[in-house]
């Protein structure tokens, strides 16, 4: 799949980077414009589907350092692991991992529940659940690979 608007539409054009809005009518020379991401690591082929939609400055920029995903800044979380490093960790180990503190568990099950939702852009192939576990007077978010 390398078509542009058959990428838009499966991701909902949205960048799988920094998951905000992908404008499809964008000039792909803008740098909030849509392009398609081949996901290829260094010296590999690119493997069918790894297509991914991002904006054409994320795209680049992803290019030249490590890509990092941000925590929804609407989250009170605390020492939240980076995501993209979590992601490879549990890729290619399995487990668990705790990602982050909260001190409510209110505010554990937002960041449980918007971190399932991200992950599922993110990282599609990666079948991930959440638990929220009391510890030390807060709550600690776990990410596990299913």
């Amino acid at each position: 799949m390398s078509n542009l608007t058959a990428v838009g539409d499966r991701d909902s054009w949205r960048c799988w980077l920094c998951d905000e809005p992908v404008d499809p009518d964008a000039s792909v020379n803008s740098d909030l414009g849509p392009s398609v991401d081949l996901g290829v690591a260094k010296s590999k082929k690119a493997a069918a589907g790894t297509e991914r939609l991002a904006h054409r400055a994320c795209n680049t920029r992803k290019g030249a350092v490590t890509p990092v995903v941000p925590w929804s800044p609407e989250l009170f979380v605390v020492d939240p692991a980076p995501i993209v490093a979590t992601v490879e960790r549990l890729g290619r180990k399995g487990g668990r991992e705790v990602v982050a503190r909260c001190p409510s568990r209110a505010d554990a099950d937002e960041a449980a529940a918007w971190l399932v939702d991200r992950l599922s852009r993110f990282a599609p192939d990666l079948a991930v659940t959440t638990q929220v576990e009391p510890g030390g007077g807060q709550f600690l978010l776990v990410l596990r690979a299913a």
